[in-house]
């Protein structure tokens, strides 16, 4: 394994929210050109392993570098979709102005403090907000109001915003725990593209949809163990989330 590879490298790391361990212990190296899956019960510190990544908390314990450098520096490089959207779907703002928010932080065209400034942003910010709804295939809704999209063509405009930062990896959190079967597979599908210019993390509830597009899965419950997807069977989804599974074979 070559080390200038490794964008994502956590050495023996602990986190407790007060006196309750979330993570102990947990390593993991994550691979340029990655598309991991990281799976595991409620509860089971998956979003705080994101957030550790994202540079949002510390821990107790252990090292963290994201692209060679301290997770906090890195951030900008990073794209993040959450499972929900962080503005009020009420807000009075369109789909086109809801994707250009994720220039704030890498554009010069922004204001006091990263504040949102109409007429602030460069024509490049709005060229490559224009090319990143158009991929999602979103072009089409750049006008409509946030509060008039369905789950779906609300998270592909999420993961719009995500990619106008330009990152070199992609962290999502259930992009798709609130939308239905196909729209989960045409997401995936896109995610898959995607895959050949950015590296991919991506946490599921559903370790045996997501092992048809992975490439390892992290599987995430205090601790964390990885799996090569060809590894993954009904008895390993039973010892991690402790109740009778079902896996459900899904065609491409």
């Amino acid at each position: 394994m070559n080390p200038q590879q490794i964008l994502v490298d956590l050495k023996d790391v602990t986190f407790s929210y007060g006196e309750a361990a979330v993570l102990k212990q947990v390593s993991l190296q994550v691979i340029k050109g990655e598309f991991l899956g990281i799976v595991g019960p409620n509860a089971g510190g998956k979003s705080t392993l994101l957030k550790l990544i994202l540079g949002l908390i510390e821990p107790q314990s252990g090292r963290i570098e994201v692209l060679g450098t301290d997770p906090r520096e890195s951030r900008r490089l990073l794209g993040y979709v959450p499972q929900h959207p962080n503005f009020p779907r009420d807000f009075p703002i369109t789909v086109e102005q809801a994707a250009l928010l994720g220039r704030l932080g890498v554009s010069s065209g922004r204001g006091l403090k990263g504040m949102l400034l109409p007429g602030r942003f460069t024509h490049n910010d709005r060229l490559l907000t224009r090319r990143a709804l158009q991929e999602v295939e979103a072009a089409d809704l750049a006008d409509r109001q946030i509060n008039s999209l369905s789950g779906g063509q609300l998270q592909r405009v999420l993961l719009a915003r995500a990619l106008v930062a330009e990152p070199e990896i992609l962290i999502l959190d259930e992009p798709t725990a609130n939308i239905d079967q196909r729209l989960e597979s045409d997401i995936f599908d896109l995610l898959k593209r995607l895959n050949d210019r950015m590296t991919i993390l991506i946490v599921s509830h559903d370790i045996g949809f997501i092992s048809s597009y992975v490439t390892r899965v992290a599987c995430v419950s205090g601790t964390l163990v990885c799996h090569h997807t060809d590894a993954i069977d009904g008895q390993m989804i039973q010892e991690l989330y402790g109740e009778e599974v079902r896996m459900v074979a899904h065609k491409h």
